[in-house]
């Protein structure tokens, strides 16, 4: 124990015991909060620092209900293979050198939300937010909708995605047409688009439902959402290999592809590698 658990002499409330007592803990994902970040210039070691050191675990890790977590990396020869140029999501497109990815259990969302905006708004009141030096690209709590496995039973499942060392992870962000109905085009997805994109060194595709802010900016939250969230979905593929490899066959021609399906299209496809946790790995190669 540290010397604060050695001195504690106090017997921590029944509501602690009350909490994990009901309610649902099943081992299956229900949400996940996905953050796009991009570090102002200059600050990228010491974000890089405060991320790992401090909030990875103190803001999100020793949660409840988080059950697993992986940071992610745009190195700028990454960030200059994004797609579209212009995107609603990212502007410009490169913005956004890191990616953060964490699973919740299925049922405990709002619980979660609410407990992260209570531990943010500590944080942010013992000066250890960060807020001045970063810009929130794209996050959001999002709702898990499934998975597409390449190897079908005989693969790893979803739960283990931010566990396993995937050389890489794609993130295409897809919106609804005009008179399209979200759930529509997420059924396309599954029988048409991912069939063929979850092959070779695509390992599992999981998709997502963004979830609006349930309170203001400001209510222990200090992001806003990205416009149409309502007819947006999110794709996050896990490769076995650096997504350089394989960018120009598998992941460029989708925007043509998925446009030609007639439902929506792809807002912002971008490439990432894992992070090496406690070092400064790829930071300089950031800009």
């Amino acid at each position: 124990m540290t010397s604060l658990d050695k001195t504690r002499t106090d017997r921590p409330s029944q509501e602690w015991a009350a909490l994990p007592s009901e309610g649902p803990y099943a081992a299956r994902i229900g949400s996940a909060l996905i953050t796009l970040v991009e570090p102002h210039v200059g600050h990228e070691a010491a974000y890089n620092r405060w991320y790992e050191d401090d909030h990875y675990i103190s803001g999100a890790m020793a949660f409840p209900w988080v059950f697993a977590g992986r940071r992610w990396v745009a190195t700028r020869e990454l960030q200059l293979l994004r797609s579209p140029e212009v995107s609603p999501v990212a502007d410009p497109v490169t913005a956004g050198c890191y990616l953060s990815t964490y699973w919740l259990v299925e049922g405990r969302y709002k619980e979660q939300f609410y407990w992260a905006a209570s531990t943010n708004n500590r944080l942010n009141a013992d000066g250890r937010g960060f807020d001045e030096h970063r810009t929130h690209v794209f996050t959001n709590f999002q709702y898990y909708n499934g998975a597409t496995y390449r190897d079908g039973d005989t693969g790893p499942r979803d739960i283990h995605a931010l566990d396993l060392p995937y050389d890489g992870l794609v993130m295409e962000v897809v919106d609804a047409d005009e008179g399209v109905e979200r759930d529509d085009l997420d059924a396309w997805l599954v029988a048409e688009y991912l069939p063929s994109v979850t092959t070779g060194q695509v390992a599992m595709s999981l998709r997502w439902e963004p979830i609006p802010m349930p309170v203001r900016k400001g209510e222990g939250v200090k992001v806003l959402d990205t416009p149409d969230l309502d007819r947006r979905l999110t794709l996050l593929h896990f490769l076995d290999t650096d997504p350089r490899e394989c960018w120009a066959d598998h992941f460029a021609p989708n925007a043509d592809r998925l446009a030609a399906g007639g439902l929506g299209s792809i807002v912002l496809s971008a490439p990432f590698i894992p992070t090496l946790p406690g070092t400064e790995t790829y930071v300089d190669q950031l800009r």
